[in-house]
């Protein structure tokens, strides 16, 4: 299930691309999926173990082509980028700046790692969706390493751009995922065995899955509507 859209990106096959606060990996998948030389970066390191067995995994089962990919795994922080100057052709931070106090710092440094002319994603919470996980619970973000803001799209747009980076244009993602959130808030957010959660939980499992016409156009109506993710795209001037 991806946030960002690669063709909004622009990316290319042999394009390198930064997947910042990877995860598990799933920008990092797509991105080898189309024949990018990826950099997949987290300060977790389960996060980092995993990513790097999956991607050995693909390679194995024949997903991706022998010789074809070059992908690289790194535990790092977000602040103190490993690399040089101008290193990427594309870069991805998916629900990611909203955990981090110096967020700025953090816009900096992606902005320094991507070579002119090179196109950017960020994604983080909506403001409205978000507004109520937060109204209906505490333990929602109130966590070690938890969300610490909630962005108005105004402010996320200003903050990048002071970095030098032009926002060419944004939409909203996975509306279908909001109510999910709401009702977690609302039962509490580790109360996976719910009635309504798991089912709920199901239903997006099966969506994510087989992509039935009706679920996708009920994501496709909502996500301008609810969409739980906001994704800016920028682009470096040369």
């Amino acid at each position: 299930m991806l946030t960002a859209k690669y063709e909004e990106l622009g990316l290319k096959a042999g394009d390198k691309v930064l997947d910042l606060g990877c995860g598990f990996g799933r920008h990092a998948f797509e991105a080898a999926r189309h024949g990018a030389s990826v950099v997949a970066l987290d300060a977790g390191r389960d996060e980092v173990e995993g990513v790097a067995a999956t991607f050995a995994a693909m390679l194995g089962a024949g997903e991706l082509a022998k010789g074809s990919l070059h992908a690289n795994v790194v535990q790092g922080d977000a602040l103190h980028l490993p690399f040089p100057d101008g290193s990427f052709d594309r870069v991805i931070c998916s629900e990611v700046l909203e955990h981090i106090p110096d967020d700025v710092a953090a816009m900096r440094e992606l902005a320094r790692v991507l070579r002119p002319g090179g196109t950017m994603a960020i994604t983080v919470p909506r403001f409205g969706p978000e507004l109520i996980n937060w109204a209906l619970s505490d333990e929602y973000h109130n966590v070690p390493g938890g969300h610490i803001r909630i962005y108005r799209r105004s402010v996320l747009n200003e903050r990048l751009a002071s970095t030098g980076l032009v926002v060419t244009r944004h939409h909203y993602a996975h509306g279908l995922h909001s109510p999910y959130w709401w009702l977690k808030c609302f039962v509490g957010t580790t109360n996976d065995e719910h009635r309504l959660v798991k089912r709920y939980h199901q239903l997006l499992v099966w969506d994510i899955m087989k992509k039935p016409r009706t679920t996708r156009y009920a994501e496709r109506v909502l996500s301008p509507l609810m969409g739980k993710s906001i994704v800016v795209y920028l682009r470096k001037p040369r």
